[in-house]
């Protein structure tokens, strides 16, 4: 992997950090016209791409996740970043010879027939080796990398010095994505990752929970010869769901093959419990047999039962058009700032959710794709960030499935699977009758007269509530004054002090102006904070 030296690499991030954050800083100073935003962004892209390409390692995966979030990043920036391929040269044989033997304890030889030395695949931890058992049968065997450890913990340490600046004195606008958390959730991604045995037992999981399905395969793993860097798999035969040629020979159609693709990781994202985070073509393959490969365990997610329910629901209002429902779901699962309008996020859902995948022919794809970004940002939508992953896997799964049947909306095709998912977890059909008569216009109307009669009782809670909070409010306004009043006492002792020569007064006054100071500075913050709550014209 390329620069090794530990300074070297650190010195080039935080360089490249530091010049991207005085760019930005002298383009808001100057204030520069939407343009030349657009013209900074697509240079500041180009410029963390080619680190990137430079560097390898932890940085390229940084990139992948932040690739996903159009609804942060500006569409410039996206536009650089989007097609990050996780791809590095491999190691020296001797390097991954020497490892190898450390793990087993003994020579190659003693379990294996042959090895071949050029790897099958090589990423930014791990690269895959082809082998042959004593008994003949062939494995794939994935190895870390070299130094991959030390490289990982330099990374850590430059992003956490860059995040913790960027937290301190870059302003961080409404809604933006909470880096600490974000850099929290991808060091224990990447963590799990550098430890082979947790893919093992995730591999394990998944084989178990796929047993009974026919359209599924998952590589069976050699428990005996793996170890924390090393995990020896059954070496299993594919095609990659990009190569259309090939695809083509199948008994199975392409839109069956999107209708089991869905089969497989539609539950996973319904379910609580453990779902597929990185489904890149790489890790997806069909059998001769027209079954679904799945390989790499070691990026995978966490849905929480209260997450699962909600998600259920959202799919359950889409098929049924019950907008009012999904803008509910959206809401508990966080996708929505507490300032949206649940009225304007119904009809845009309804538009949006019109839109025919026939249209598309007479469009600029990459055109719509950006105008959609430029929307998502507009909007006030966010991507929590424990669903990172979780869009990762969606987004990724929703490109294969275009590619394989363009013809057919995602709509169409999740329908479906997912009343057959339904179905199997010993529901009727009733929940999502029910879905589809409250989407009815004689139901909505019902549903406004409600809201209309509830209106008196839901208009003396908000009135409470503001009340609350602009008790509150004057709270931290009184603390702040006095505070202010009692550092300025603190001055005026101080002055006494040195003109009394009096050593007591002089101490007690430092004292007290530095506790002033420090307490007036906390209030300021918690103030500003507290900002974000209140009316307009109480701000003003």
């Amino acid at each position: 992997m390329k620069t090794k030296n530990k300074l070297v690499r650190m010195s080039k991030v935080l360089s490249m950090a530091f010049i991207i954050i005085i760019q930005i800083y002298w383009y808001k100073i100057r204030r520069k016209p939407e343009v030349e935003w657009e013209k900074l962004w697509e240079k500041i892209g180009e410029r963390f791409r080619n680190t990137l390409f430079e560097l390898e390692g932890l940085l390229i995966k940084i990139g992948q996740i932040l690739s996903i979030r159009a609804d942060l990043l500006p569409n410039a920036f996206i536009h650089q970043i989007q097609d990050l391929t996780d791809k590095v040269p491999p190691s020296n044989w001797s390097e991954i010879q020497v490892i190898l033997e450390k793990e087993w304890g003994s020579s190659l030889d003693q379990h294996f027939l042959l090895i071949e030395k050029t790897a099958i695949a090589s990423a930014s931890i791990g690269e895959v080796y082809k082998g042959i058992l004593k008994d003949g049968t062939e494995v794939a065997i994935k190895v870390q990398r070299p130094n991959i450890q030390s490289i990982v913990q330099t990374d850590f340490r430059t992003l956490g010095i860059i995040i913790w600046f960027a937290d301190h004195f870059v302003p961080i606008p409404k809604g933006f994505i909470n880096f600490k958390v974000l850099f929290k959730e991808l060091k224990q991604v990447i963590e799990r990752e550098l430890d082979f045995t947790k893919e093992l037992k995730a591999l394990l999981l998944f084989s178990e929970r796929f047993k009974d399905m026919e359209v599924v395969q998952v590589p069976s793993v050699y428990s005996e010869l793996s170890t924390s860097k090393v995990l020896v798999m059954e070496w299993v035969e594919g095609i990659r769901l990009t190569n259309e040629e090939a695809l083509d020979q199948l008994e199975v159609s392409r839109q069956e093959l999107a209708g089991r693709l869905l089969q497989v990781f539609l539950p996973q994202w319904l379910e609580p419990g453990t779902f597929h985070a990185d489904p890149h073509p790489g890790n997806i393959l069909v059998s001769k047999e027209g079954k679904i490969i799945l390989l790499d365990f070691g990026m995978v997610g966490e849905i929480t039962k209260k997450d699962a329910t909600y998600f259920q629901g959202l799919i359950e209002s889409f098929l049924s058009k019950n907008y009012t429902k999904a803008v509910d779901c959206l809401f508990h699962l966080g996708f929505l700032l507490p300032g949206a309008e649940s009225r304007t996020m119904e009809k845009l859902l309804a538009e949006f959710m019109s839109f025919q995948p026939d249209q598309l022919k007479e469009m600029d794809v990459i055109a719509l794709k950006l105008e959609m970004n430029d929307m998502i940002q507009a909007l006030p939508i966010q991507v929590p960030t424990r669903f990172v992953f979780l869009g990762r896997s969606f987004v990724t799964i929703e490109g294969i499935l275009l590619n394989l049947a363009p013809e057919e909306g995602l709509i169409d095709l999740m329908k479906p699977v997912f009343m057959e998912w339904l179905n199997k977890q010993g529901n009727n059909k009733w929940s999502f009758v029910w879905q589809w008569i409250q989407s009815q216009p004689i139901f909505k109307l019902f549903h406004s007269v409600t809201e209309f009669l509830d209106a008196p009782k839901k208009l003396e809670q908000i009135k409470e509530i503001e009340q609350r909070r602009q008790f509150q409010f004057i709270i931290y306004e009184n603390h702040k004054k006095q505070l202010f009043q009692l550092t300025i006492f603190g001055f005026i002792g101080i002055a006494a002090g040195i003109y009394t020569i009096h050593p007591l007064i002089l101490k007690l006054s430092i004292g007290v102006s530095f506790i002033a100071s420090v307490g007036y500075f906390i209030c300021s913050y918690k103030l500003k904070k507290w900002m974000k709550y209140m009316h307009e014209n109480r701000r003003g």
